[in-house]
Parts: structure tokens; sequence; C-alpha cells
């Protein structure tokens, strides 16, 4: 059911909302947007690889991966869900916000392209504790990552399951054969 706003929704009132929905919901500008449901198979599996490489790799130390069920606030009145983001601030009972996020990963699959990338983007990059935006492309093998910098966002694409992603400030290396591990997807090709 979509929500009719007579007033614009906070988000301890969205918190509260979403908690009695069967739908996962972001809050844009105070209004609850229905998220897109029923992702392939694929977009699964580069989401279940991500959370797997990270948990390994983070496993011991302050940060741990989370899912979209895991909120993270990108203006007073705005929470958006990625697929995937590490966080540094320790599970809390009752909290569904990342308080200290690092990096964001989306998967782009043709189930969300209607999304307004541009502006989640813009939302993600005014964030001020994330290090890292990672976009990956389910479809083929296609890794961009944007990382802060002094000057504002650095961009570097990856095409080849031979190529890494270095996150230093998180202390981890991602492969792209690891990503992409079991998709079938090989270098400049898709399904």
């Amino acid at each position: 059911m979509a929500y009719a706003a007579e007033t614009l929704m906070e988000v301890d009132e969205f918190f509260a909302w979403q908690a009695r929905q069967e739908k996962r919901y972001e809050l844009v500008d105070g209004v609850p947007i229905e998220m897109m449901t029923g992702a392939s198979s694929m977009h699964d599996l580069v989401v279940t690889n991500m959370i797997a490489l990270f948990k390994g790799q983070l496993r011991g130390g302050p940060c741990r991966p989370t899912t979209a069920d895991i909120a993270i606030r990108t203006r007073i009145r705005s929470l958006r869900r990625a697929d995937v983001m590490v966080t540094c601030d320790p599970p809390r009972r009752d909290v569904y916000e990342a308080l200290e996020p690092r990096l964001v990963v989306e998967v782009l699959s043709p189930s969300n392209t209607g999304v307004k990338w541009d502006r989640k983007l813009n939302e993600y990059r005014r964030h001020e504790a994330l290090d890292y935006i990672l976009l990956v492309d389910s479809e083929v093998v296609a890794v961009k990552l944007y990382t802060r910098a002094a000057s504002g966002w650095d961009d570097v694409d990856a095409d080849s399951l031979k190529d890494s992603i270095e996150l230093p400030k998180l202390g981890c290396v991602l492969t792209l054969a690891e990503i992409y591990e079991g998709t079938g997807l090989e270098d400049g090709l898709g399904t």
C-alpha cells in the first residue's frame, strides 16, 4: 500500500511505520518510496558474494557488512537502503540505521533500471562518513568504484575478472573473479 503523505515523515516516524509494512521502503524527502522487489538470481548472487567477501575480510575488526535491512541517512528526511553496506558502528537492538557507514554497494540490474541513480549517488556523496561507493553490474563484468578524495570523489572502472578493487581504508581487496563467482559471466560478455 502506498503512503499518502499529508505531512512529511521524520526518520523515527518512518522506522515505526516501516515496521508495520510487508514491503521495504526508502524515505526520500520525507515520503516513503517502495523499493523494487524480485531481484534476479544473478543480482542476488552478486549481493551474497559481496557480503561473504566483506564478512571474511572484516572479521575481527570494528566494521561489518550489512544487508538492505539497515538504512543510511542521506538527508534530514531521507534514508536509503544499499544492497550491501559496510558500517563500523556496533550492532544495536532496535536500531535500523547505520551510524558509521564507510561503503555502500549498489548492484545494478534490469530490475532497478528505473532508479534515479544520479540523485541517489549525489545523496551518498554528501554523506560525510562514506569513503566508498561501489556500483556492480549484474549482467556484465563491470564495476565502478567512487573513492572520497580531498577534492571530491575519484572514480575507477574495472571490467576484467583479473581486476581487483582496493579499499585501503577498510583493509579490503576484492577481485572481480570473487565478486562474480558462480555467475558464469566472462570478461566483456553478458549472460
